[in-house]
């Protein structure tokens, strides 16, 4: 599901059973993140995969990257492997004017 910022972020804090995870990449975290947010990089492929299987399918999954392209295409993938929620940042990190925290 896409959420614009406001709805997104709304939601989020009103989410006991939340998880923010950003795809970008390494390079891209290291411009600021989303504070409390977990990165697995989308461009890993399999590996990206392997480490969405890892996670908790029950929790709310908050999914940001740079535009909310890479992020939608990760909300994609992970709800045909099985996770019920999760929700797309629409214009991603490039339009965020929430807090922003060193990686």
């Amino acid at each position: 599901m896409n959420l614009t910022q406001e709805d997104w972020v709304s939601q989020f804090e009103a989410d006991e059973n939340s998880v923010i995870l950003d795809v970008r990449t390494e390079e891209e975290c290291n411009e600021g993140i989303i504070p409390n947010s977990i990165n697995i990089d989308i461009y890993e492929g399999q590996a990206f995969i392997e480490k969405l299987e890892a996670l908790d399918k029950s929790k709310n999954y908050y999914v940001y990257c740079r535009s909310g392209v890479r992020s939608a295409n990760a909300c994609e993938a992970m709800s045909e492997l099985g996770f019920e929620n999760t929700y797309n940042l629409l214009g991603g990190f490039l339009q965020w004017d929430g807090e922003i925290v060193s990686p």
